[in-house]
């Protein structure tokens, strides 16, 4: 079977509505008058990493379970109109959604709807041995119940990546992924020692490659057992939120990767493309397109530190 998708994502799908807070943390009060509003909108993590690849120009497939509800209508309206092919499997418990609050430094917080991650603990397998048959890469988001598709997912022969977001390093949840995957990305922001949690998992698991992203403090890169500081990438204007960048870096190491990139270069796609989600309101969807991400990794300096080329 030819495997005409180059990237399928499986899971982390779902609906966010965006609070703007005064502060973070929030202070107790009565009550609180915020601009510039409420918005609720399409796009978590997988939505996030699928809208990366796609501008990429990744031939890209997004699979999840989605209710027969307002939110999903919201998911397959965001891919119909990125042009992103969704198969949307049914799920009683309604499609995923969270609340973000986020600050005016562009720092968030999200907060779960928990009740939506409730419903079947098995997946239809025969779409996803037919999607994962056809597809170059897998990237599986830690969203329930996808961990059950690692093993359809090994058995067709595809490399596999995943993002463990805040992991601690301990909580026994993420520990299938961390393991089962080629490639691991994760925030270091839960990590008393990231150096020593991205060993342990290189250690015990399959990845050879895993990536632990610190913000404005760059990355930390194992890759083949090499241990890579990852400078951090001046963003291209004013950051206003740092909602979906973890996914953006996720989207542009893999764009590298999948055209035959040394790990550095995959780094510097992936903090270029982190960065320019900073720039983009959290009310909206965006990516970095291929063209712009090229020019900005041409005009990288000796650190890799992006420099605007000169006018």
């Amino acid at each position: 079977m030819p495997r005409d998708i180059d990237v399928l994502v499986l899971g982390g799908a779902g609906v966010d509505t965006i609070v703007h807070v005064p502060q973070l943390p929030l202070p107790f009060a009565d009550s609180h008058m915020i601009r510039p509003g409420i918005t609720t909108r399409a796009g978590q993590s997988g939505d996030f990493v699928a809208l990366g690849l796609t501008a990429l120009d990744l031939r890209t497939h997004h699979v999840d379970l989605l209710g027969d509800d307002h939110e999903g209508d919201l998911v397959r309206a965001l891919h119909r109109d990125h042009g992103i092919p969704l198969t949307a499997l049914p799920h009683p418990a309604g499609t995923k959604r969270a609340v973000n609050l986020v600050g005016p430094d562009g720092r968030r917080q999200s907060l779960y709807d928990a009740t939506r991650t409730d419903g079947p603990d098995r997946l239809p397998e025969s779409p996803v041995r037919r999607l994962a048959a056809a597809s170059r890469h897998a990237h599986v988001a830690i969203t329930h119940p996808w961990v059950h598709a690692l093993p359809l997912l090994r058995e067709a022969g595809t490399t596999l990546s995943t993002d463990l977001h805040d992991w601690d390093g301990a909580d026994p949840y993420h520990e299938p992924y961390a393991l089962a995957a080629d490639l691991v990305f994760l925030s270091a922001a839960a990590l008393t020692d990231p150096e020593r949690t991205i060993r342990d998992i290189a250690a015990r698991g399959r990845a050879r490659t895993v990536v632990a992203t610190a913000g404005a403090d760059g990355a930390l890169l194992l890759a083949d057992g090499e241990l890579i500081r990852i400078p951090a990438v001046r963003p291209p204007g004013p950051v206003v939120d740092t909602n979906g960048a973890g996914d953006a870096f996720a989207a542009g190491f893999l764009f590298g990767r999948l055209n035959g990139e040394d790990a550095r270069r995959c780094a510097l796609y992936g903090a270029i493309a982190g960065a320019h989600a900073c720039t983009v309101p959290s009310t909206r969807t965006g990516a970095v397109g291929r063209g712009d991400l090229l020019a900005r990794a041409a005009a990288a300096g000796p650190a890799g530190r992006f420099r605007p080329p000169a006018e």
